[in-house]
């Protein structure tokens, strides 16, 4: 699943570095490369965090959650990255709802352990489809009110 994530962010990096240079094929050329890099961390900025429709603070409040149970999510700033998801994987784990890698990636099988945790621990009622639409985001979002962090 990792290797796999991986080479989906790869291509999509070159296809969007590709994409840039074709647009201005002819009229100008190449860019740099530290803008060819910059273009690349841009593809793949937005995966390094993922908070599932949390606001800071919510995210705030799911840390802590996941620290006051004895899951190390790394700082608490409010940023869901690799540390706060492996902590959210070894509690799923733990739980029995999570039998993947321990990587801190947000695939669908940590929204379906995500789902289930929910659904045991917050009685959302939630299809458990490992798609983190609507009615995932939303639960979370209730889950993490204001009751987690002082």
């Amino acid at each position: 699943m990792r290797t796999l994530t991986k080479a989906l962010v790869s291509v999509t990096a070159a296809i969007g570095i590709a994409a840039g240079g074709l647009a201005t094929a002819g009229t100008a050329m190449a860019a740099p490369a530290s803008a060819q890099q910059q273009a690349a961390s841009a593809e793949v900025a937005p995966l390094a965090v993922v908070n599932l429709g949390l606001n800071t603070t919510r995210a705030k409040h799911w840390q802590c959650f996941l620290r006051d149970v004895d899951y190390n999510p790394g700082t608490i700033d409010g940023q869901l990255g690799t540390n706060s998801w492996k902590a959210a994987q070894r509690l799923f784990r733990d739980l029995g709802y999570y039998s993947d890698s321990i990587d801190g990636i947000v695939g669908r099988n940590t929204v379906v352990a995500l789902q289930l945790f929910l659904n045991r621990f917050g009685n959302y009622n939630l299809d458990v489809d490992g798609s983190a639409g609507p009615e995932t985001k939303d639960a979370f979002w209730d889950f993490n009110g204001p009751n987690f962090c002082a």
